[in-house]
């Protein structure tokens, strides 16, 4: 007997047609493979072959896997029948933020390691801050509208100007990008030291004075990242790059 048959069997069905193929059912198949179970792989090839099969089960949604001739269910009831948590759709996670600043990092050592052979200088932890503003910036900039929506429900100065929540992601994107290149400091600086400053207080006082749980607009509108103490760093970094590009700059001025 070879391993094949040896193998247990579970059955999968899922929509696979010529112009959408499920990627949950795709999922479902590799999730089958990968605990040791030959899959019996049933392709819903058309709308209305989809809609019997739902019909006739009983469910809302494909794919759907059977074991031992018990339906399991779709991606997430399978996911948990092999011991996988249940995906929380509301709950917070720093993986966001922890994905901007693992990438801002990882190129702000490969340039400087390129430009001065050696990954770690100061000029590296400024390429990082810069970096990791500009990223930011990027991610609230795909929804301006979203972000200045939750950034409204805790930014002091936003709150008291409403077009301050759709110029900050403009704002922090032009600091980093200037930053980045030492290019007009006189500008960079002071934006950087500002809405970090604002942003600082701001969080401090929703955080730990007013005791409020919310999310931060950190990463777009639709991040579940808790606002708290990364959001707090975040500001804290602005305020501290803003201090030092602007102190080098105005130490270089001639007296």
């Amino acid at each position: 007997m070879d391993n094949q048959a040896r193998k247990p069997t579970a059955e999968l069905y899922r929509m696979a047609m010529d112009k959408h193929v499920c990627p949950y059912g795709l999922k479902s198949r590799y999730l089958l493979q990968r605990q040791g179970y030959r899959v019996e792989d049933h392709h819903l090839t058309t709308r209305e072959q989809t809609d019997a099969f739902k019909q006739e089960y009983g469910v809302a949604t494909t794919p759907q896997t059977f074991i031992d001739g018990k339906r399991i269910g779709g991606y997430d009831a399978l996911r948990e029948y092999f011991g996988g948590k249940a995906k929380d759709l509301d709950a917070t996670s720093y993986k966001p933020v922890i994905a901007v600043f693992a990438m801002a990092a990882g190129l702000a050592l490969a340039i400087s390691w390129f430009a001065f052979a050696n990954p770690f200088t100061i000029r590296a932890a400024e390429w990082f801050l810069a970096f990791s503003m500009a990223m930011l910036a990027m991610l609230k900039l795909q929804d301006v509208e979203q972000f200045s929506t939750m950034f409204l429900g805790y930014d002091l100065l936003a709150r008291r100007w409403v077009p301050y929540a759709s110029i900050y992601p403009f704002a922090e994107g032009l600091a980093g990008i200037l930053m980045a290149g030492h290019v007009a400091t006189w500008l960079s600086a002071p934006i950087s030291l500002f809405i970090g400053t604002v942003g600082a207080v701001s969080v401090f006082y929703a955080v730990y004075i007013q005791k409020r749980e919310l999310k931060c607009a950190c990463v777009g509108g639709s991040a579940k990242v808790p606002l708290g103490f990364v959001s707090l760093t975040e500001n804290l970094a602005m305020i501290g790059m803003g201090l030092w590009m602007g102190g080098n700059y105005l130490s270089q001025l001639p007296h």
